[in-house]
Order: C-alpha cells, then structure tokens, then sequence
C-alpha cells in the first residue's frame, strides 16, 4: 500500500497548467542555450546595468573563448574555476567550457588564498578565471600545491561600452594587468571565428561542481549535472509560468545553485534576458527592475529587506515584478506582508538544497502559502513535479511519519544530484537507495503543504549563505590568546542568522583582548559572509564526557 506521500497529497495544490510529471527528456544545460540562441538570436540574452548583450553574442563569445580553452588542453571532464561576480563573463565562461566538454567549479569570489586552495585541490580544476581585481589582491602562489595551470582575467568594465560613463557600482573600478595571467578578451580575439568540437554532452555528464557542507563535514563538490539543471529550469518555468516575455533579475550570486539554475537556466531554456549588475546594490536593483521590466526573480530574504528599507522604494515602479520568489533562508508572514504593503506584491516562497538544484518545494506562482498555526511558519511550498518528498523520523531515519508530525526532511526525483565528487562515504551518508537526507527538519500537513521547522545540523545560513562553523573556529584558533572556541548561528532579523563566536581565552589574557580584536582578527582572515559579527568570552566551552563541546547547549544558553 502507498504511504501518504506516495500518493503525493500536494499535486491538488498545482494550478492547472502545472503537470503532475514533466516530461524526462534528454535535454542538456548547454543544449537549452543552444537552441536559444539558434531561435531568437537577436534576443537579449543579458542586460548588464544599461547595455544588452544577444544571445548570438554569447554564443559566439562563448565559441571563441571554448577554442581557446581547447588550445589550453581543457577536455572533456576536466575542472575549470570561474570565480567572478554577477557579469556576463560568467556566462561566456560558463558556456566555453560546457562547449569543451568540461566542469565548472562555481566559486565565491569574496574567498581568500587557503579556502581557495582547498577548492582548487579538491577538484582538481586545471583552469582558473577571475576577475582582475580579485587576482590583483591575491598572493598567486597558493597556486603551485594546485593543478591549475593557467590563471584568466577580466574586467567588470570590459562588456561596457567604452564611450559610456561606468555605472555608479562600478565608477572606482580600473582593468588592472596582472602579471602571469592571460586575459579573456584577448583570448577571444585570438580565436576570433572559431568554434570547438561537439563534446557530446548527455544528461548524466556533471554541470557544475557547486561546493556545500551539505549534511556533514567540510565543503564538498555537489555534482549537479546537466540533466538535473535541465529538469529544474523546467520545473522553474512551470511553477512561475515563465514564457518569452519575462524578464530574470540576475540578483543571487551566480556561483551559488540558485543563480544557476533560477537564473541562468531558466534565462536559456526560455530564451529572456537575464539582468546582471555585478553585485547586489538596493538602489541599483530596484532601478533596474524599473528600467528593464523586471517580472521574475529568486532572491535571498535579506535583498527584499534591504529593498523594503531604501527609501526608492516608493519611487521605482515595479509594477512588472509579479513574480517575486524568495529562497536560501525562513521567510516571516511579517516580512511578506510588509513586502505587499508597500509595493502591492506577493512574496512566494521556494525552499531547496545544492543537493537539489535548487528548488524541491515552491508556492506556485497564483497561490498563497499557508502558515502553520503550530509554529508560525511559513509554508516553504509544495514538493515539484516528478518528485516524492517524505518527513522521516528523526532518529535513524526509517520510519515515515504521518502529516503534522516533525522529522527529517527526504527528497527524492531528478531533482537529487548522483553524489559528491570523489568523496563516496560523504554520498552514502547523505543519499540513500536514492533519498536524500537533507538534515533540515518540518512536516507536512494534511494538504500536501510543507514547513521548515529547524535544522538537524550545526551549519549557520547567513544572508542565504551556508557557514559551517568548524570553518570560523579554526580561524578563531590561530589567534595566540584563544584557548577554546565554538561557533553557533544566531538569529538576526536581518541576516537570518548571523555568526556568534564563543571563545575562552588562554589563563592571564582576559585584560589584554577584546571581543572587537577577535572579530578584526577573524575579518582578515576569511570570507565576509563568515566572520563572526559578536563574540562572547565565557571561562569554558560546554563539552560531553568524551572532550566533543556542546553547540547544542551554548544555543540553548543564548535563546534562555
């Protein structure tokens, strides 16, 4: 006999232009642009700040810079970083190597030396392209214990038309030469009318090797493959009812799964435009949408806060934007009315994991999310077609539990990505008979609805970016008067949650240090999403009886 979700309860909630299953077709992530850019080349396929870039161009950009690789030894299955901001580079870069065959290793471009060399130990990648003002800031050597053999440069400025004032993000920015690099567009030039060979491309061959702490440990390559983004990028089509006059905001980081596929798959599969302005800028974002007719977007909670208190707010018409989604973190009922008050729209949910690739649970675009009369919460949505979702008992995991009860939340569907790259035990652990075991803990009422109610790990989500704490603590550890440290997520109305620093301090050095030396310490040191915003100086961390400290107990001391 079927379990409840097997019967999959939520399906009376889809509209009726929402399929039960989508179609499984044989469709690639490259395969989507492709024909994109065949059928409507002359169509925009990115609108950086004022300019339009068509997706002939791109693709023929992205022909030259894949000839390119290709002359570097760059094949089939090999590594390539692309460590760069919201620019339409990203995109060339992104298709070049799909066009040689190749992964993308998407990474942050806030990431310093040593996380930098982990990731590009890790995978392996033989190419690395950035941005000449990240290159510009870094010590290079970090390179040699790495397989990266040639480092490429580009400028923000360098898709602008020069005869144009830069826009205000950009007005401090110069394209800066860095020695020992080469540069993209001088390599496009290089291989001007070329194009590579057909490398054969199949729904199972890896996309991109997007790295999460995912349910354990430290970061790990997720292998989200070509037809996994494909997939989603239907489903995303479907739930938000996307055609070829919506227009995509690009304003979450395009290393990050929801830029990926919420952006740029989606942009390619319905060949629209997708809007790019280096990073995220409140007053920037809300003049675009006004200018180019923003409709679409999935954003962390924090850029609908930041737009809710610039004071353009009132001013911009975005009247366009219907379809504001928000992801990566809890939304408040407060927040999503406060959101409606003041611009007349609706702020839908969509919840999901890198494992996934992006969304497994979505409000479709027309329906109202509940809100769980237990806990407040608001409903992350309901499970995406093709897909049974299950609430899992919390203890080992085996025993399904029936609606309004809380456990584990577990995937299932083209949705779940094969496994983490070259880490089998870390994919035994999280994926299993081909459920996923996401950690994060709800429940599911009567009506096919789900609700995230806590999370079954440590890791911290701020400003929709995952931290995991032993990454912040080994920091903190190098500082000389620090004997003990552990790092918790807080909650912040702002940030989600934000990141707080326990620390005991070695005997005779409680005069000599302050809270605001180990943050200036910590800043210096790591990703700005990472450090910690406070720190607590207590005499001792909480351990067990075999030495493992309690982040359990220091959450329960600071929420008592």
């Amino acid at each position: 006999m079927d379990s409840i979700y097997e019967k999959r309860p939520w399906l009376r909630n889809y509209p009726k232009w929402v399929p039960h299953d989508l179609e499984i077709t044989s469709d690639t992530a490259l395969g989507d642009f492709r024909r994109s850019a065949a059928g409507t080349p002359e169509m925009p396929a990115v609108f950086y700040f004022n300019h339009a870039i068509s997706y002939k161009d791109i693709d023929t950009l992205s022909d030259n810079l894949a000839t390119a690789f290709e002359a570097l030894g760059l094949k089939k299955g090999d590594r390539i970083v692309i460590d760069l901001q919201n620019v339409p580079q990203f995109l060339i870069a992104t298709y070049a190597a799909w066009k040689t065959g190749a992964i993308v290793v998407p990474l942050n471009p806030m990431y310093r030396e040593k996380e930098l060399a982990y990731f590009c130990q890790d995978s392996g990648a033989k190419l690395f392209v950035t941005l000449d003002e990240i290159a510009s800031s870094l010590d290079l050597s970090f390179l040699r214990d790495t397989s990266v053999e040639k480092v490429i440069t580009t400028s923000p400025l360098d898709f602008l038309p020069p005869e144009t004032d830069p826009p205000d993000l950009l007005k401090t920015v110069k394209k800066i030469p860095v020695s020992g690099t080469m540069d993209m567009l001088e390599m496009i030039e290089a291989f001007k009318d070329k194009k590579p060979d057909d490398p054969g491309l199949t729904p199972e061959d890896v996309a991109y090797l997007t790295y999460t702490s995912g349910t354990t440990g430290p970061p790990k390559g997720a292998m989200n493959t070509h037809g996994n983004i494909a997939f989603n990028a239907r489903v995303y089509q479907s739930m938000q009812k996307i055609d070829e006059n919506d227009v995509v905001l690009g304003v979450a980081p395009l290393f990050h799964v929801t830029g990926e596929v919420a952006h740029l798959a989606i942009a390619a599969l319905a060949g629209i435009p997708v809007v790019l302005y280096y990073r995220f800028d409140p007053g920037e974002t809300l003049r675009l949408i006004e200018k180019w007719k923003v409709t679409v977007t999935v954003a962390s909670i924090t850029v609908y806060i930041a737009l809710i208190n610039h004071p353009d707010i009132k001013k911009r018409d975005l009247s366009s934007f219907v379809k504001a989604y928000s992801g990566g973190a809890p939304v408040s009922e407060a927040t999503v009315n406060q959101f409606k008050d003041l611009t007349g729209l609706y702020l839908y949910n969509v919840y999901g994991m890198t494992e996934t690739n992006s969304p497994s649970h979505i409000v479709p675009w027309g329906k109202r999310a509940p809100v769980d009369m237990e806990s407040g919460a608001l409903s992350v949505g309901v499970p995406v077609p093709n897909c049974v979702i299950k609430i899992m008992d919390l203890e080992d995991g085996t025993k399904e539990l029936v609606p309004g009860e809380v456990g584990e939340i577990v995937d299932s569907g083209p949705i779940v990505i094969p496994g983490y790259w070259q880490k089998p035990e870390e994919t035994e652990h999280a994926i299993r008979n081909g459920w996923l075991y996401t950690g994060d803990v709800g429940k599911m009422d009567e009506n096919g609805w789900f609700y995230v109610v806590d999370r079954k790990k440590d890791m911290i989500v701020a400003s929709g970016y995952k931290v995991w704490p032993r990454d912040v603590e080994d920091v903190i550890y190098q500082h000389p008067a620090v004997k003990e440290t552990a790092v918790v997520g807080e909650p912040d109305p702002y940030r989600g949650e934000t990141v707080k620093a326990f620390v005991a301090l070695k005997d005779g050095m409680g005069d000599s240090v302050t809270p605001e030396e180990i943050i200036s310490f910590c800043k210096a040191r790591m990703a700005a999403y990472k450090y910690p915003r406070k720190v607590e100086f207590v005499s001792e961390i909480p351990k067990t009886l075999t030495g493992k400290f309690l982040r359990r107990t220091l959450r329960e001391q600071r929420n008592s």
